[in-house]
């Protein structure tokens, strides 16, 4: 399937942007649109075309989605989930699996970002309800694994 969208590298010298959910379930569309460099619409309608969408349970404990959606839109995405040691030894950048629990027997988490920049390292997380979506309070967040992008 052809991506019709413009979608920015994230290596073009702007600093990346965190992109806030638009619907409950929709932090893996989220962050998706924010390494990608596009709105939350674009990435949702590209999303819905590869049949991914926010409000489907069946996707909320895999991660084969998020590597679609974000190879469609051009981004190298590591094949394995690497187990969470230390912020240190993530690479510049990461999808980061966080608040990772365990429902009826079936693993849940959050999405969020992380990204080394310029020495400045930076978790991009979609929560909506959050008063910054830039988050740097590294010993608050626990993640369990990471995807590096």
């Amino acid at each position: 399937m052809g991506n019709a969208l413009t979608v920015r590298s994230v290596s073009d010298g702007k600093n990346m942007e965190p992109v806030v959910q638009e619907e409950t379930t929709g932090c893996g569309i989220a962050a998706s649109a924010a390494l990608a460099g596009i709105s939350y619409a674009e990435a949702k309608r590209t999303a819905n075309a590869l049949g991914i969408y926010a409000d489907d349970t069946a996707l909320w404990s895999e991660t084969d989605h998020v590597r679609k959606l974000l190879q469609e839109f051009g981004l190298s995405v590591s094949p394995k989930e690497t187990p969470f040691e230390s912020w240190d030894c993530l690479p510049d950048k990461a999808l980061l699996a966080i608040k990772w629990h365990v429902e009826r027997d079936k693993p849940f988490w959050h999405w969020v970002i992380f990204v080394r920049e310029r020495g400045d390292a930076k978790v991009l997380d979609s929560r909506k309800a959050l008063k910054a979506n830039v988050r740097r309070d590294f010993g608050r967040m626990k993640p369990k694994w990471y995807i590096e992008i």
